[in-house]
């Protein structure tokens, strides 16, 4: 158990932290979801739509901390392929 201030103000921060961290992975999820869906219908047109707004929430996720910068760039560069493969 923290018994100094500055480690229990650590425990507050990270747990407000994490419920922050939680919800802008979710949010990239989502878009990632999006293009999925999209790719497993074979909808290139909503792929391609998806796929645009899935970049920048990925780099948004790196700059905020909660996505390594290679971990965002393989799943871009994973759904970039899949979407040239619909044509």
């Amino acid at each position: 158990m923290a018994n100094t201030p500055q480690a229990k103000k650590r425990i507050r921060r990270n747990a407000a932290r994490t419920i922050v961290n939680g919800n802008r992975v979710g949010r990239i999820r989502t878009f990632v979801k999006k293009c999925e869906s999209a790719l497993i219908a074979g909808d290139k047109d909503a792929a391609a739509a998806a796929l645009v707004q899935v970049q920048p929430e990925l780099m948004r996720g790196v700059a905020k901390g909660v996505y390594h910068k290679n971990t965002a760039s393989r799943k871009f560069s994973r759904l970039t392929k899949a979407v040239a493969a619909l044509a």
